[in-house]
């Protein structure tokens, strides 16, 4: 039988795992709000933003926007220095759109993130269709100081879907910004979410292999959450939105870690949503529930990340 294929402990290349490797030590994530907005908010593009979107814009565990980013790192290091006492961090831009602004304000928000003690890396979320040329510049200067990854929200391939969620670009537009962001040598991630209205299974198999081939550098695989006060709850109450169940997510993570490349990131397996917002699907708070079964059941089955890529190739 063939050598199971190990990251650490993990069947399977975690970001943890990753950044040890590449840092030689521990390093934590700091999300920040840097207080911009989405062109699918403001009526550039829409003015609903994603169906899925939470009002803090995806940034629902991030720093708060009223204070500066040197307040907000400040604040969320103090935190996890009572949990662990030594490490470097990552300045992760999580909440709404990281790359709409003006480029000096870009630079302004960027530097004075990078500008905090520790700091080894920059992780900037974005949709592929804010990356002007002069952004993409400001990114590459960025990249030649320090670590940086750009995260990019696909969520699926197939375009009907992205109707259905307000995405508001084509599936073109994500290939078009990865294209220029790995002419660059920008790493990418993509995020993909499992459950959204309408898809099959197969749907959801479509993108992870598409994910798997394009040359990304690593995927967050997220479960579609019902938030309170989201557009998707009026399809929630029309009847035209079923939640997975915890088996199904959970198999579905473990075919999809089979069909990824060995040397793409698995930065998340899945989300976390706040549980005074959610609705549904409710088993999604045990989250630790999750990942020790995806864990147990890769065991089981004798899954390892890349077990089906070359097959898929």
């Amino acid at each position: 039988m063939e050598q199971k294929k190990m990251w650490g402990s993990k069947p399977y290349h975690t970001l943890n795992y990753f950044l040890r490797e590449k840092f030689g030590e521990k390093v934590f994530k700091i999300s920040l709000d840097a207080g911009f907005t989405c062109p699918n908010r403001d009526g550039t593009i829409s003015k609903g933003g994603c169906l899925f979107c939470s009002e803090r814009g995806s940034g629902d565990f991030a720093g708060d926007r009223c204070f500066s980013i040197s307040s907000q790192f400040g604040d969320i290091k103090n935190m996890m220095l009572k949990k662990w006492k030594n490490g470097k961090y990552i300045a992760y831009f999580q909440a709404y759109t990281n790359t709409y602004a003006p480029v000096e304000v870009l630079r302004e928000k960027y530097e004075e993130a990078l500008a905090q003690e520790d700091v080894v890396a920059i992780a900037i979320a974005t949709r592929p269709d804010c990356l002007d040329e002069d952004v993409l510049d400001l990114l590459e200067e960025i990249n030649k100081k320090v670590y940086l990854w750009i995260e990019l929200g696909l969520q699926t391939v197939n375009d009907e879907t992205a109707k259905i969620i307000n995405r508001g670009y084509k599936l073109e537009v994500f290939e078009e910004a990865l294209k220029k962001l790995k002419e660059r040598s920008i790493d990418v991630v993509a995020h993909c979410i499992f459950g959204l209205p309408g898809e099959t299974e197969q749907d959801m198999i479509n993108t992870v292999d598409y994910i798997a081939h394009s040359g990304v550098k690593g995927v967050k695989f997220h479960l579609l959450h019902l938030l309170k006060d989201t557009p998707l709850v009026k399809l929630y109450e029309q009847g035209k939105l079923n939640f997975l169940t915890q088996e199904q997510y959970i198999n579905l993570i473990c075919k999809a870690l089979t069909m990824l490349p060995e040397d793409v990131v698995v930065h998340r397996l899945t989300g976390d949503a706040p549980r005074d917002s959610l609705i549904g699907p409710m088993w999604s708070l045990k989250k630790w529930e999750i990942l020790n079964e995806i864990d147990n059941n890769m065991k089981k089955c004798n899954f390892y990340q890349g077990l089906y890529f070359a097959t898929n190739s």
